[in-house]
Protein backbone atom coordinates (compact mmCIF):
# COMPACT_ATOMS: atom_id res chain seq x y z
CA UNK A 1 0.00 0.00 0.00
CA UNK A 2 2.83 2.43 0.72
CA UNK A 3 4.08 1.72 -2.65
CA UNK A 4 1.20 2.34 -4.14
CA UNK A 5 1.14 6.02 -2.44
CA UNK A 6 4.32 7.09 -3.08
CA UNK A 7 3.96 5.80 -6.95
CA UNK A 8 0.86 7.82 -7.23
CA UNK A 9 2.09 10.71 -5.38
CA UNK A 10 5.44 11.07 -7.63
CA UNK A 11 3.51 10.15 -10.86
CA UNK A 12 0.37 12.87 -10.63
CA UNK A 13 0.37 15.76 -9.12
CA UNK A 14 -3.40 16.59 -8.90
CA UNK A 15 -3.79 13.06 -7.58
CA UNK A 16 -0.71 13.81 -4.85
CA UNK A 17 -2.74 16.48 -4.35
CA UNK A 18 -6.09 14.54 -3.99
CA UNK A 19 -4.72 11.68 -1.74
CA UNK A 20 -3.05 14.39 0.77
CA UNK A 21 -6.74 15.65 1.38
CA UNK A 22 -8.19 12.69 1.50
CA UNK A 23 -9.08 9.38 4.17
CA UNK A 24 -6.86 6.94 3.89
CA UNK A 25 -8.05 3.64 1.77
CA UNK A 26 -7.51 0.62 3.14
CA UNK A 27 -7.19 -2.69 0.96
CA UNK A 28 -10.38 -5.04 0.87
CA UNK A 29 -10.72 -8.66 1.72
CA UNK A 30 -11.32 -10.97 -1.33
CA UNK A 31 -15.49 -11.72 -1.82
CA UNK A 32 -17.32 -14.71 -2.98
CA UNK A 33 -17.44 -13.56 -6.57
CA UNK A 34 -20.95 -15.65 -7.52
CA UNK A 35 -21.95 -13.45 -4.32
CA UNK A 36 -20.85 -10.20 -4.78
CA UNK A 37 -22.51 -10.31 -8.80
CA UNK A 38 -25.78 -11.59 -7.70
CA UNK A 39 -25.70 -8.40 -5.14
CA UNK A 40 -24.44 -5.96 -7.79
CA UNK A 41 -27.68 -6.91 -10.01
CA UNK A 42 -29.55 -6.62 -7.20
CA UNK A 43 -28.03 -2.92 -6.66
CA UNK A 44 -28.47 -1.75 -10.20
CA UNK A 45 -30.71 1.59 -10.94
CA UNK A 46 -31.72 1.64 -6.98
CA UNK A 47 -30.55 3.21 -4.09
CA UNK A 48 -28.15 1.90 -1.71
CA UNK A 49 -30.79 1.42 1.17
CA UNK A 50 -33.40 0.17 -1.61
CA UNK A 51 -31.15 -2.62 -2.37
CA UNK A 52 -30.12 -3.21 1.30
CA UNK A 53 -33.74 -4.64 2.36
CA UNK A 54 -34.77 -6.33 -1.20
CA UNK A 55 -31.50 -8.56 -0.41
CA UNK A 56 -32.33 -8.88 3.19
CA UNK A 57 -35.50 -10.36 1.51
CA UNK A 58 -33.85 -12.45 -0.49
CA UNK A 59 -31.57 -14.12 1.67
CA UNK A 60 -34.53 -14.60 3.63
CA UNK A 61 -35.87 -17.11 0.58
CA UNK A 62 -32.91 -18.98 2.13
CA UNK A 63 -33.45 -20.53 5.40
CA UNK A 64 -31.85 -20.97 7.28
CA UNK A 65 -28.03 -19.52 6.19
CA UNK A 66 -29.68 -16.64 3.66
CA UNK A 67 -26.94 -18.16 1.19
CA UNK A 68 -28.52 -18.31 -2.74
CA UNK A 69 -27.02 -21.92 -3.62
CA UNK A 70 -27.02 -22.16 -7.43
CA UNK A 71 -29.54 -24.71 -7.73
CA UNK A 72 -31.59 -23.67 -4.85
CA UNK A 73 -31.79 -20.01 -7.00
CA UNK A 74 -32.57 -21.97 -10.07
CA UNK A 75 -35.62 -23.19 -8.13
CA UNK A 76 -37.50 -20.22 -7.39
CA UNK A 77 -40.19 -18.77 -10.03
CA UNK A 78 -40.63 -15.14 -11.28
CA UNK A 79 -43.04 -14.88 -8.38
CA UNK A 80 -41.13 -15.53 -5.25
CA UNK A 81 -38.62 -13.55 -6.46
CA UNK A 82 -41.19 -10.48 -7.12
CA UNK A 83 -42.55 -11.10 -3.77
CA UNK A 84 -38.43 -10.02 -2.39
CA UNK A 85 -38.75 -7.17 -5.29
CA UNK A 86 -36.55 -7.98 -7.57
CA UNK A 87 -38.09 -7.39 -11.11
CA UNK A 88 -38.80 -10.02 -13.73
CA UNK A 89 -36.03 -8.98 -16.42
CA UNK A 90 -33.38 -8.87 -12.42
CA UNK A 91 -34.79 -12.42 -11.98
CA UNK A 92 -33.79 -13.54 -15.22
CA UNK A 93 -30.06 -12.14 -15.22
CA UNK A 94 -30.16 -13.30 -11.10
CA UNK A 95 -30.69 -16.73 -12.70
CA UNK A 96 -27.88 -16.47 -15.20
CA UNK A 97 -25.60 -15.48 -12.71
CA UNK A 98 -26.77 -19.12 -10.93
CA UNK A 99 -26.61 -21.16 -14.14
CA UNK A 100 -23.04 -19.39 -14.55
CA UNK A 101 -21.97 -20.66 -11.00
CA UNK A 102 -23.11 -24.15 -11.83
CA UNK A 103 -21.21 -24.48 -14.57
CA UNK A 104 -18.21 -23.94 -12.59
CA UNK A 105 -17.19 -20.79 -14.47
CA UNK A 106 -16.71 -18.44 -11.38
CA UNK A 107 -14.17 -20.35 -9.99
CA UNK A 108 -12.26 -17.52 -7.95
CA UNK A 109 -9.05 -18.84 -8.28
CA UNK A 110 -8.57 -18.87 -12.17
CA UNK A 111 -10.66 -15.14 -12.15
CA UNK A 112 -8.50 -13.87 -9.73
CA UNK A 113 -5.50 -14.65 -12.23
CA UNK A 114 -6.97 -13.12 -15.83
CA UNK A 115 -5.95 -9.83 -17.05
CA UNK A 116 -8.63 -7.40 -16.40
CA UNK A 117 -9.80 -7.20 -20.21
CA UNK A 118 -10.11 -11.40 -20.09
CA UNK A 119 -11.72 -11.25 -17.31
CA UNK A 120 -14.84 -8.77 -18.39
CA UNK A 121 -15.18 -10.55 -21.46
CA UNK A 122 -15.69 -13.50 -19.34
CA UNK A 123 -18.37 -11.81 -16.86
CA UNK A 124 -19.83 -10.21 -20.11
CA UNK A 125 -20.72 -13.31 -21.22
CA UNK A 126 -23.73 -13.75 -18.40
CA UNK A 127 -26.78 -11.97 -19.30
CA UNK A 128 -26.89 -8.80 -17.54
CA UNK A 129 -23.69 -8.41 -16.43
CA UNK A 130 -21.98 -5.35 -18.22
CA UNK A 131 -18.60 -4.05 -18.21
CA UNK A 132 -19.05 -1.72 -15.53
CA UNK A 133 -20.48 -4.61 -13.30
CA UNK A 134 -17.22 -6.74 -14.14
CA UNK A 135 -14.74 -3.79 -13.13
CA UNK A 136 -16.71 -2.93 -10.21
CA UNK A 137 -16.04 -6.84 -9.06
CA UNK A 138 -12.37 -6.96 -9.80
CA UNK A 139 -12.06 -3.69 -7.63
CA UNK A 140 -14.01 -4.39 -4.97
CA UNK A 141 -14.49 -8.01 -4.67
CA UNK A 142 -11.10 -9.01 -5.58
CA UNK A 143 -9.11 -6.28 -4.93
CA UNK A 144 -7.24 -6.38 -7.96
CA UNK A 145 -4.90 -3.12 -8.38
CA UNK A 146 -4.85 -1.88 -11.77
CA UNK A 147 -8.41 -1.58 -13.06
CA UNK A 148 -9.83 1.82 -14.23
CA UNK A 149 -13.69 2.09 -14.78
CA UNK A 150 -13.03 4.57 -17.72
CA UNK A 151 -16.97 4.88 -17.84
CA UNK A 152 -17.85 5.25 -14.39
CA UNK A 153 -19.65 8.34 -13.86
CA UNK A 154 -18.56 9.21 -11.00
CA UNK A 155 -15.11 8.54 -12.14
CA UNK A 156 -15.64 11.07 -15.17
CA UNK A 157 -17.28 13.57 -12.41
CA UNK A 158 -14.65 13.53 -10.61
CA UNK A 159 -11.87 14.04 -13.13
CA UNK A 160 -13.46 16.32 -15.07
CA UNK A 161 -13.77 18.52 -12.01
CA UNK A 162 -10.12 18.24 -10.68
CA UNK A 163 -8.46 18.20 -14.22
CA UNK A 164 -10.41 21.02 -15.77
CA UNK A 165 -12.02 18.27 -18.43
CA UNK A 166 -14.60 19.74 -21.02
CA UNK A 167 -14.55 17.06 -23.62
CA UNK A 168 -17.44 14.57 -23.78
CA UNK A 169 -17.68 11.63 -25.26
CA UNK A 170 -15.13 9.17 -26.60
CA UNK A 171 -13.24 11.91 -26.14
CA UNK A 172 -13.24 12.26 -22.51
CA UNK A 173 -12.87 8.54 -22.18
CA UNK A 174 -9.26 8.61 -24.39
CA UNK A 175 -8.26 11.84 -22.04
CA UNK A 176 -9.08 10.21 -18.52
CA UNK A 177 -7.31 6.89 -20.06
CA UNK A 178 -4.27 9.01 -21.20
CA UNK A 179 -3.96 10.75 -17.43
CA UNK A 180 -4.67 7.55 -15.90
CA UNK A 181 -1.78 6.04 -17.56
CA UNK A 182 0.98 7.22 -15.09
CA UNK A 183 -1.51 5.52 -12.29
CA UNK A 184 -0.24 2.24 -13.37
CA UNK A 185 -0.07 -0.47 -11.83
CA UNK A 186 -2.28 1.10 -9.36
CA UNK A 187 -5.04 2.67 -11.04
CA UNK A 188 -7.82 0.91 -9.12
CA UNK A 189 -6.73 3.03 -5.65
CA UNK A 190 -6.08 6.57 -8.26
CA UNK A 191 -10.01 5.60 -8.90
CA UNK A 192 -10.99 5.10 -5.08
CA UNK A 193 -9.24 8.21 -4.23
CA UNK A 194 -11.22 9.95 -7.61
CA UNK A 195 -14.52 8.59 -5.89
CA UNK A 196 -13.92 9.68 -2.48
CA UNK A 197 -12.85 12.94 -3.77
CA UNK A 198 -16.71 13.18 -4.36
CA UNK A 199 -17.51 11.38 -1.70
CA UNK A 200 -19.88 8.97 -3.56
CA UNK A 201 -17.72 5.73 -3.27
CA UNK A 202 -19.89 3.37 -6.03
CA UNK A 203 -22.18 1.08 -3.60
CA UNK A 204 -20.72 -2.29 -2.95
Amino acid sequence: MAAALTHLRQADPVLAGIIARGRPIAPRPHEDLYLALLRAIVSQQISTKAAAAIWRKVQALFPPDGYPEPAALLLLTDEDLRAAGISRQKAGYLRAIADFAQRDQLDHGHLSQLEAEAFTQHLTQIKGVGRWTAQMLQMFALDQPDVFPEGDLGVQNAMRKHYGLEETGRALLRRMTEIAEPWRPYRTLASKYMWQSLDNTPDE
